[in-house]
C-alpha cells in the first residue's frame, strides 16, 4: 500500500522530486537559486524595499497621501537639509563624535586585543572574549539605563568621589558630553574588540621573533612588525564603530542633553512627531544619512583593500 511505505521512500519514488534533485545535481546555477533564493528573498524584503519606500517617501510633500491623484514630489526636503544650519549643525556634530568616538575606542581596546591575542595563553583566549562579551548578552537600552544609574546624582561615581572627599555636592556627569561619550564608548566598545583580536591573532610569532633576532626593541617589534599587521583590523574596527555610532538613537536620547544632539536624533523627532506629514523630511534625513554612510564604507573598504595588496 502506498501509506505502508516510509515518507522518505515516497519522496525518493516521486518523478518530481528526481527531476528537481537531478537539476540541482547537473546545474550550478540551478543549485545556486536553490540555496539562495530564500536568503534573497528576505534582505529584499526585510531591507530593500523599506530602504525604496523611504527613498520615495522623502520626495512627498506629505505622508500619508490623502489624494493620490493630488500627489505631489518635490525636492524641497533634501534641500531644506542644506538650508538648515540646525542640520548642518548636528551632521558635523555627529561626524565628528563618531571619528573620536572611533578613536577612542581604538586606542582603549588594542591593548586588551593584543594582551589576549598574543600574550595570554591560546587555551585561555576564549575564557577571556567570552568574559568580554558576557555584558553584551543584555540589551544595550538596560546597559544603558545602568550607566544612569552610575553617574547620576546619586550614583556610584558622585558616592565615591564623595567618599574619597573629592567633592562635597554631586557633579551633574548626565546629559553632557561625557555620559554620553561613556554610553557610546562601552555599546561600540565589542565592535572594534572583535576585528582587531581576529587581525592580531593572525600575526605569525616567527616574524617577531625575526624582528627580535635583528635586534629589535619591543617598541620597534610592535611598531614595524604588529601594527602594520593589524591594520586591517583597525579599519574595519573602525569603520564599524563609526557607522553604528553615527546611527545611535537611543544612547543619545538617554544619556546626551540639549548641546550633545546628535543627526539620529534629528531623524526621530520627525517620526515621534503627532502630526505623520512630518515624515517626508525625516525619510529625507535618513536617506542623506545612509548616503553618506554608504560613501565613507565604500572609500574605506577601498582603503582597506589597497593596503592589504601593498602588506602582500
Amino acid at each position: 500500500m502506498f501509506f505502508q511505505k516510509p515518507w522518505w521512500d515516497v519522496l525518493r519514488d516521486w518523478r518530481a522530486y528526481q527531476r528537481l534533485l537531478t537539476l540541482f545535481t547537473t546545474s550550478d546555477r540551478a543549485r545556486f537559486w536553490a540555496l539562495g533564493s530564500l536568503p534573497l528573498l528576505w534582505l529584499l524584503g526585510a531591507h530593500l524595499l523599506p530602504l525604496l519606500q523611504m527613498a520615495v517617501i522623502s520626495f512627498y510633500t506629505q505622508f500619508p497621501v490623502i489624494d493620490e491623484s493630488r500627489t505631489t514630489f518635490t525636492l524641497q526636503n533634501y534641500l531644506t537639509f542644506f538650508r538648515r544650519s540646525v542640520y548642518l549643525t548636528a551632521f558635523g556634530r555627529t561626524l565628528l563624535f563618531a571619528t573620536l568616538v572611533s578613536f577612542s575606542t581604538l586606542i582603549m581596546v588594542y591593548p586588551i586585543a593584543y594582551f589576549i591575542a598574543q600574550v595570554a595563553e591560546q587555551q585561555k583566549q576564549l575564557r577571556y572574549l567570552l568574559l568580554l562579551l558576557a555584558p553584551y548578552w543584555a540589551s544595550y537600552i538596560i546597559r544603558t539605563f545602568a550607566w544612569m544609574i552610575v553617574l547620576g546624582n546619586k550614583g556610584l561615581l558622585n558616592a565615591i568621589l564623595r567618599w574619597l572627599g573629592v567633592i562635597d555636592e554631586p557633579v551633574p556627569f548626565m546629559y553632557t558630553s561625557f555620559s554620553l561619550s561613556m554610553g557610546v564608548l562601552y555599546v561600540t566598545i565589542l565592535y572594534m574588540l572583535l576585528p582587531l583580536y581576529s587581525s592580531i591573532e593572525k600575526i605569525d610569532s616567527s616574524l617577531l621573533q625575526a624582528a627580535a633576532d635583528l635586534g629589535a626593541t619591543p617598541f620597534q617589534r610592535f611598531l614595524r612588525v604588529t601594527l602594520p599587521l593589524s591594520k586591517e583590523g583597525i579599519f574595519t574596527g573602525c569603520l564599524l564603530v563609526f557607522i553604528l555610532t553615527s546611527g545611535l538613537y537611543a544612547v543619545p536620547v538617554l544619556l546626551g542633553g540639549p548641546h550633545t544632539t546628535l543627526f539620529a536624533e534629528s531623524i526621530g523627532n520627525y517620526f515621534s512627531a503627532t502630526s505623520q506629514g512630518e515624515w517626508p523630511m525625516g525619510c529625507a534625513l535618513a536617506f542623506i544619512l545612509l548616503l553618506v554612510m554608504l560613501g565613507i564604507a565604500g572609500v574605506s573598504l577601498r582603503v582597506i583593500r589597497i593596503s592589504g595588496e601593498k602588506l602582500l
